[in-house]
């Protein structure tokens, strides 16, 4: 590929074992041909076993990064990771939301390993400040469950969240699909081939980044969530042998991308 590739800015924590956050972020951008920027808003001493320390990193700090970033480089998409706090979710609307660009959040609040990463504060921030401005949401089931307020099936929960007037891509649905869920819309499912793998350690945020990819190149985002569901199953599929950790492996980011899970040309 040629030419000035698209930005795509992360604003996430970090993964020190170099798993989920914004080592997958990165990762999967680069891996669909576009540039990676980041903004650290945690970091976390982590593994494949679980979250053991997170050490916040200070609202100002946050906000220098997001100025230096939007400041200087066109970013073309942004998507959101562990944001940690109410006081960042809000900065990020302030900032981010409001400058108009397409806006992948994937609300983590619960780490792969169980660690909670979000609290009810945070979670209020998000219906009140947050998802209003996404291009869409990326919740799995349990995310959904507390946006939602109750529990409910994955189409029951798409609909409690759309209805509020938010955009969201339910993960992890019924029958090995997705649920896009678009105001005034019926809703519309993403198939994805399932992977039996204890490696996925980094599946939402690689996920949500092959999205946030496929959009700063110009996808619609009915292509765009296929496409990232297409390269998210591929990733599972190629990182399903390695032996990496003792808990739950990472997804793989290293071999080539075939074109049909969304290679750039």
């Amino acid at each position: 590929m040629s030419g000035t590739p698209p930005v795509v800015l992360t604003v996430a924590g970090t993964d020190s074992g170099g798993a989920a956050g914004i080592a997958a972020d990165l990762a999967t951008v680069g891996h669909l041909g576009a540039h990676g920027a980041c903004v650290v808003t945690a970091v976390t001493a982590q593994d494949t076993l679980g979250v053991h320390a997170v050490h916040a990193v200070p609202t100002d700090v946050v906000a220098a990064q997001l100025d230096a970033v939007l400041d200087d480089l066109p970013v073309a998409a942004v998507k959101t990771g562990m944001l940690g706090s109410a006081e960042v979710v809000r900065l990020v609307a302030e900032r981010v939301g409001r400058a108009g660009l397409p806006l992948v959040v994937d609300p983590v609040l619960v780490a792969t390993s169980g660690a909670v990463l979000g609290d009810a504060e945070v979670v209020a921030a998000y219906r009140e400040h947050l998802l209003g401005w996404a291009t869409v949401a990326t919740p799995n089931v349990d995310e959904a469950a507390a946006l939602a307020g109750r529990d409910g099936t994955p189409r029951d929960l798409a609909g409690l969240l759309v209805a509020r007037g938010f955009r969201v891509l339910v993960t992890g649905g019924e029958s090995g699909c997705d649920l896009l869920a678009l105001p005034g819309r019926d809703v519309v499912e993403v198939a994805h081939a399932p992977v039996a793998t204890d490696n996925d350690h980094g599946t939402g945020c690689t996920h949500s980044s092959a999205l946030a990819a496929h959009l700063a190149h110009g996808l619609p985002l009915a292509e765009a969530a296929a496409a990232a569901a297409a390269y998210t199953a591929g990733r599972l599929a190629a990182g399903r042998g390695w032996r990496l950790g003792r808990g739950r492996g990472p997804v793989a980011h290293t071999t080539p991308v075939p074109t049909d899970e969304g290679a750039p040309a």
